[in-house]
């Protein structure tokens, strides 16, 4: 069967193969056990990890890639810990890691600008009202550069809560420098402290 007939992904807007299909529903069934009730941030990714190890709610037994950036960032530490500790740590503090595309892209978009932003931006809609009418949280932190291109669209307004960014743009978590964002992100994340007299 060709991909011309293949019906298209919810998550992703995509051509869903019963592999597609499956990987899909795998990752919302690993992330619906650690959705916090009431959510306080959400990080925003453009597209899931293709490798379960990088999938921060997947099951395993070391964090890598962007799940171990994210934990970084959120000051989560995953040290010493069984996966589940890790995870239900990162629940309580109301964190929940999403993404505008639930889906990795298959290649020929990953690769392709021009394919990526027009994905996205067909995406944006059914993002925005996910947001608002289902997650309803507090904020939203987008952590890919790759959403730049839609962060016009994503304004305080349409998202129903306010938005934290990095000097105007996305936190680039999957970067070049990765560690000076997540830097950037722990400090925005924080708190200031007060001192009492």
């Amino acid at each position: 069967m060709t991909s011309n007939h293949l019906l298209l992904c919810d998550g992703c807007g995509q051509p869903a193969s019963a592999e597609h299909t499956a990987k899909r529903l795998q990752r919302l069934e690993w992330t619906t056990r650690y959705r916090p009730i009431h959510i306080g941030t959400v990080l925003l990714g453009a597209w899931a990890p293709k490798q379960d190890a990088e999938f921060l709610y997947a099951e395993r037994q070391a964090f890598a890639g962007e799940a171990q950036y994210v934990l970084a960032a959120t000051g989560v530490a995953s040290a010493g810990k069984p996966w589940q500790a890790v995870l239900t740590e990162f629940q309580r503090a109301a964190f929940l890691l999403t993404y505008a595309l639930e889906c990795p892209p298959e290649s020929s978009v990953r690769d392709d600008e021009a394919a990526t932003r027009a994905l996205l931006a067909s995406r944006l809609p059914a993002l925005l009202a996910r947001i608002r009418r289902s997650l309803r949280p507090k904020r939203v932190v987008p952590i890919s550069c790759t959403l730049d291109s839609v962060l016009g669209s994503m304004t305080e307004v349409e998202l129903g809560c306010s938005r934290l960014l990095d000097d105007g743009m996305a936190f680039n978590l999957g970067g070049d420098k990765p560690d000076e964002a997540v830097r950037r992100l722990r400090q925005a994340l924080t708190p200031p402290t007060t001192t009492t007299r």
